[in-house]
């Protein structure tokens, strides 16, 4: 099996230009469904518009078909920037938990009704309805509200490039190409410019260097003692190491 590291070099040394070579061969325009920044069906992988499958809506406006939340890796670094992004397009302070939510995989729910257990790695925060909480919505086209600083798995969905220890958004691949995977979309197999996929391929490169160098800053850094020390029911570890739910680190003395 190969190591984490052979898997960075790797990605390292993918050709930009090859990449833009096979999106351009599969085809790709967004068509702002919002499909892939809102909560789910649980029998539809590659995601689903909002009260998809119901007409009805409960007490918070959300439809009442069984839906899963949203779900978008965000490196540390990332929600600094949409926190900042954030900050800048509405006029106030967003703090950690306002982008970020600890991954869900591994935790259970305390008695408090917080998140206790552990985990690794943080996605984008969600709103009672599990879209993510910076999607937007008019006249049914979708928009993100801090779209120029939205993290690489935004930017590069829905393609992943086939390496372990990168992510696989939204279930498996339906497409592929040379390195490059395409995951459910209904943009996919349209046209797109070649400055457009070179684009992409730049970003798509970018994140998968950017998850194989996080995934070993979090093997490296892992502790399992930390959770003992969290002054929460839950740790988040990522690159920096231990963090409580709201972003705090978790003291290591």
């Amino acid at each position: 099996m190969n190591s984490l590291e052979t898997d960075l070099d790797r990605a390292r040394d993918l050709d930009a230009a090859e990449l833009a070579d096979a999106i351009e061969s599969i085809g790709f325009e967004c068509t702002r469904c919002g499909g892939c920044c809102t909560g789910y069906a649980p029998d539809e992988p590659g995601g689903a518009p909002a009260g998809a499958g119901s007409s009805d809506e409960d007490a918070s406006g959300c439809h009442e078909t069984d839906r899963e939340p949203h779900t978008a890796t965000v490196f540390p670094g990332e929600v600094r920037e949409v926190a900042d992004a954030a900050e800048d397009r509405f006029g106030e302070a967003y703090d950690w938990r306002d982008v970020a939510r600890p991954m869900p995989f591994g935790l259970s729910e305390g008695d408090d009704g917080e998140p206790a257990g552990e985990t690794f790695e943080w996605a984008l925060a969600t709103d009672d309805c599990g879209d993510c909480t910076f999607y937007e919505e008019t006249d049914g086209r979708g928009a993100c509200a801090v779209h120029d600083s939205r993290p690489l798995i935004c930017q590069t969905y829905p393609f992943s490039v086939a390496l372990d220890g990168t992510s696989q958004p939204m279930g498996e691949a339906v497409d592929e190409s040379g390195a490059v995977r395409a995951h459910e979309c209904e943009g996919l197999g349209r046209d797109i410019s070649r400055e457009d996929a070179e684009a992409l391929a730049a970003a798509l490169k970018e994140r998968a260097v950017r998850e194989l160098e996080e995934a070993i800053g979090v093997r490296d850094g892992y502790d399992p003692a930390a959770a003992d020390r969290a002054a929460g029911d839950a740790v988040v570890f990522d690159s920096e190491g231990p963090k409580e739910v709201d972003g705090t680190p978790v003291d290591g003395d």
